[in-house]
């Protein structure tokens, strides 16, 4: 790798350590027009204690797909504050909402329609927890650790592998799982996925909107973590085509009482409506999620909504432990590793608590 592209932590930690003289740097990160993120730093003249303490910014929408240029600012709103694990100290996180200057949620600010249905449906206090996989590469494009111009061994080995040969850039992912920890986030998990390179986080449970607020945020970690190892992070769900497993953002949900005591009835009636939407779930699971849903590679069809126990081979599937306690989750397998997790969890609370007035995630989605 070319040392130009990686971080010289060496040379920037005698800064780091430079006193910050009162002031506090709030890190503002927002998702952009083509699902990604983007991030810019302010100064603060005291610690914020709450994001009440946090001020609303802007910035130019017309180098984001959010705007326009003859009217590009979007403004910032803060609704989430997390400890940077990069700068430490007092210095912040702060999660945006993005808005346009009409007074409007900017057209990829899906947050503010799924916190409605939310706070609609407080009272099933509903519970995600997201399965973020997730490919690495390299600064050339080409899957991190591949022999250059061929392929490893066939698929096997490398799901929770340990050891030189079964998985890669350990290092990355052990980074990231510590910054997430010191940030504050629900991370409750990590492992090495079944294709080489491929790794997956979990996050949650977590209740309502979190879920999303969260992993936005340690996704944005995973890329600055990235950064300082000169590695790029592909969230495609099909990131190599043939015979390799592509990458989802499986989603567990629970309801308060699904996980009662008898509880296998809700959540057989839950599944019975996503059942009847599954087209309109599956507008809003991703991009290119067809090239993944294939029925193949643990995958169920795109085309025909199933379900089953322990079944990974279906669009839902029940633990089997969940089965023999009869109550719990479920698990939706279909979303895409590139789902926006707001709309995610929204179209689900609105299929499985119900839909109210004004609020239609599958048109959420397609807004402009």
């Amino acid at each position: 790798m070319s040392s130009s592209v990686i971080s010289n932590g060496a040379n920037l930690a005698k800064y780091m350590d430079l006193p910050q003289n009162g002031k506090v740097i709030a890190e503002y990160i927002w998702i952009d027009g083509t699902n990604g993120i983007r991030s810019k730093g302010r100064t603060l003249d005291k610690k914020p204690t709450s994001v009440d303490d946090l001020p609303e910014w802007n910035f130019d929408g017309s180098s984001t797909e959010q705007a326009p240029g003859h009217d590009s600012d979007v403004y910032l709103r803060p609704v989430a504050m997390y400890a940077d694990p990069f700068r430490r100290g007092d210095n912040v996180i702060v999660l945006a909402e993005c808005w346009n200057n009409d007074g409007t949620p900017n057209k990829k600010n899906h947050r503010y329609a799924a916190s409605k249905l939310f706070e609609a449906h407080g009272d099933a206090e509903i519970w995600f927890g997201i399965e973020q996989e997730y490919t690495l590469f390299d600064e050339y494009g080409n899957v991190y650790g591949w022999p250059k111009g061929g392929f490893p061994g066939p698929q096997g080995p490398y799901y929770c592998g340990v050891g030189t040969g079964k998985v890669y850039a350990r290092d990355v992912v052990e980074a990231h799982y510590r910054s997430c920890l010191y940030a504050g986030l629900n991370i409750s998990g990590i492992n090495a996925e079944v294709m080489p390179s491929q790794w997956e986080f979990q996050v949650g449970p977590n209740l309502g909107i979190s879920m999303g607020d969260q992993l936005w945020v340690a996704r944005y970690l995973l890329e600055r973590v990235a950064e300082d190892f000169g590695v790029k992070v592909s969230f495609h769900p099909k990131p190599l085509q043939g015979d390799w497993n592509g990458a989802g953002c499986h989603t567990n949900v629970s309801t308060k009482n699904m996980r009662l005591e008898g509880g296998m009835k809700y959540i057989e009636e839950a599944i019975e409506k996503l059942s009847l939407r599954h087209k309109e779930h599956i507008s809003v699971y991703g991009e290119d999620n067809e090239k993944r849903l294939t029925g193949r590679h643990e995958t169920a069809s795109i085309a025909q909504f199933s379900s089953g126990v322990a079944n990974r081979g279906a669009s839902i599937r029940i633990p089997r432990s969940v089965n023999k306690d009869g109550y719990g989750y479920f698990e939706d397998r279909r979303p895409a590793s590139n789902i926006d997790p707001y709309l995610v969890t929204g179209i689900m609370v609105e299929t499985v608590c119900g839909s109210i007035p004004g609020v239609d995630m599958v048109a959420e989605a397609l807004r402009e």
